[in-house]
């Protein structure tokens, strides 16, 4: 019975390991991702400032513009 438990015991902590492991690796991944995106949409919204950029919209046929462009 001794024994039994022993194994028990060890296996658990084997599992608890890893799966601290696991959870450890995921956070690091995310926050590291999280990082990232942040990064990109602050270079995004920067070059949005910029003069030579142009925001396109949607007309009624579904073809993006510049604003004010009627020539169809």
């Amino acid at each position: 019975m001794t024994a039994v438990l022993l194994r028990v015991l060890v296996l658990a902590v084997i599992f608890g390991f890893i799966a601290l492991g696991v959870r450890r690796i995921w956070r690091d991944w995310t926050g590291q991702f999280r990082a990232e995106e942040k990064e990109v949409r602050q270079r995004d919204l920067a070059e949005r400032e910029r003069p030579d950029v142009i925001t396109l919209k949607r007309d009624k046929d579904g073809t993006f513009r510049p604003p004010g462009s009627d020539d169809r």
